[in-house]
């Protein structure tokens, strides 16, 4: 079989380069149009955020270009050595970044800021990718699954320290890259089941049905129906006992509930998940087996998780933090304090209709009603000038960039390419999801950028070095011929 090597400017995908080109300069008139005084100020006038955007941009196209043109092994041979440099300057922040709004996460070097936090998502990317380019590794071992989630957990913890929650909760996009290369399914699950654990517990944790916390019974509810259907999985004979149970069970409420209506439900529902514990481990006794300790793990860990959402919303969260989820689940109506970005942003976006108002027309964005517009709430601004055919342009084209970068990353002969690729999509993915949803008010305000579009010249390079060492990868692979 023989090889030769491509050359990089003729075979690195063009698709992602225009769709790049695309988005960064609707960005930057979207920057400009959220910036927009009435005197008129022009867009390359650099004493504005416009015109400082285009500084960036042009600086990014530079760095996109030596990105390319540098030799594909480096990335793979310097990866532990990039690692190790930025977790380096995520430790200097902490203690030598000047608190701004309340966060410690810009280093500031003479007249340029710049946000580590930004530049670490690449180098988490290549060194996971590095770790499971190994000589004969396997996810599914304990070491190698222990030791890329502490690659990716230590600089989400720094930047949780630097409190910056919305870029450490990023790191959660590389769930997605160890499901794809092997992490079990259940895992994912669990998580999700977390989410609606927290969500359902903390809304209704003040609402009772007598004595009966409301949200505590759902959450138990839940619990007992997922456990069901684990046990029907592993084994259906098991399955339809533990369903008569339940049966068992329910006529017990019934009862309880009917003649004694003072008592706390919940009580019934501890007792069953209790026997259903104590079943499960009569089952992985007899069979001699590990699946039922499973089940068991998950019944435990979830009671545990339910009796922590307190503590961790009241002890641990800061109070503007616990603010914006109230508003966010509906437990708060603060329309003047933590609900004011979402409602502005979404009065802008509304009043844009189809079609929009036309650039430089809004009313919200160019009166400033809307804190950020230039940055995390960029969004309002595309859907207030372009209305909802732009918006769902913009949202199109990045649909088909990370479409387009999954497709890459499964053409690829070499494991580093392919899990850097999906490390890359993965990200994209996660900052579309949440900021969008944070600016029509369907997530909490967690305060990250829309990818190419957000003022700043820190994410602008984080994400163009993110995309660009990829289409080298992916450009310097050798073709088979």
């Amino acid at each position: 079989m023989s090889y030769r090597k491509t050359n990089t400017l003729n075979s690195v995908d063009r698709w992602i380069i225009l769709i790049y080109l695309v988005l960064v300069i609707l960005g930057w008139f979207s920057i400009y149009g959220a910036s927009y005084e009435y005197d008129n100020t022009s867009m390359f006038d650099l004493s504005g955020r416009a015109g400082m955007q285009m500084v960036w941009i042009g600086t990014s196209f530079i760095l996109a270009f030596f990105l390319l043109m540098l030799d594909r092994d480096i990335y793979s041979i310097f990866a532990y050595f990039i690692y190790a440099f930025i977790i380096l300057l995520l430790i200097a922040t902490i203690f030598l970044a000047p608190e701004i709004k309340g966060s410690r996460s810009w280093l500031v070097l003479g007249p340029i800021r710049i946000q580590p936090a930004e530049f670490a998502k690449f180098a988490v990317a290549l060194v996971v990718a590095k770790r499971f380019n190994s000589y004969n590794f396997k996810l599914l071992e304990l070491k190698n699954f222990f030791s890329v989630s502490a690659l990716i957990i230590i600089p989400m913890l720094l930047i949780l320290m630097q409190k910056e929650t919305g870029s450490a909760l990023v790191y959660l996009a590389f769930l997605i890259v160890l499901y794809r290369e092997g992490m079990s399914g259940s895992i994912l699950f669990c998580g999700f089941c977390s989410i609606v654990f927290f969500i359902i517990g903390l809304k209704y944790s003040s609402v009772n049905w007598g004595e009966t916390s409301v949200g505590e019974f759902v959450v138990l509810i839940l619990i007992l129906l997922v456990t069901l259907g684990m046990s029907y999985g592993k084994d259906i004979k098991s399955g339809r006992i533990m369903l008569f149970g339940y049966a068992v069970l329910f006529i017990a409420l019934c009862v309880v509930s009917y003649f004694y209506p003072s008592i706390d439900l919940s009580i019934i529902l501890y007792i069953g998940l209790g026997a259903i514990v104590c079943y499960l481990l009569f089952l992985s006794f007899k069979k001699w087996t590990k699946n039922y300790l499973i089940t068991i793990t998950f019944i435990v860990a979830s009671v545990a998780f339910l009796y922590s959402v307190d503590v961790v919303f009241n002890d641990i969260m800061e109070p503007h933090q616990q603010m914006r989820i109230k508003v966010a689940l509906g437990m708060e109506n603060d329309p003047e304090g933590a609900g004011y970005n979402v409602n502005q942003s979404k009065i802008a976006i509304g009043s844009g209709g189809f079609l929009g108002k036309g650039f430089l027309n809004g009313t919200q964005t160019k009166l400033k009603y809307v804190p950020e517009q230039d940055t995390d709430f960029i969004f309002c601004t595309v859907g207030e000038e372009q209305g909802f055919f732009g918006s769902s342009i913009v949202l199109l084209l990045f649909a088909t960039l990370i479409i387009r970068l999954i497709i890459l990353a499964e053409r690829q002969h070499e494991i580093f390419n392919r899990v850097y690729g999906y490390s890359v999509a993965s990200i994209l993915f996660f900052h579309l999801m949440i900021n969008i949803g944070m600016v029509i008010g369907l997530t909490p305000v967690i305060g990250i950028p829309l990818p190419f579009f957000s003022y700043g010249g820190s994410s602008l390079w984080g994400f163009t070095i993110l995309l660009f060492i990829f289409l080298k990868l992916d450009a310097g692979k050798k073709e088979r011929y």
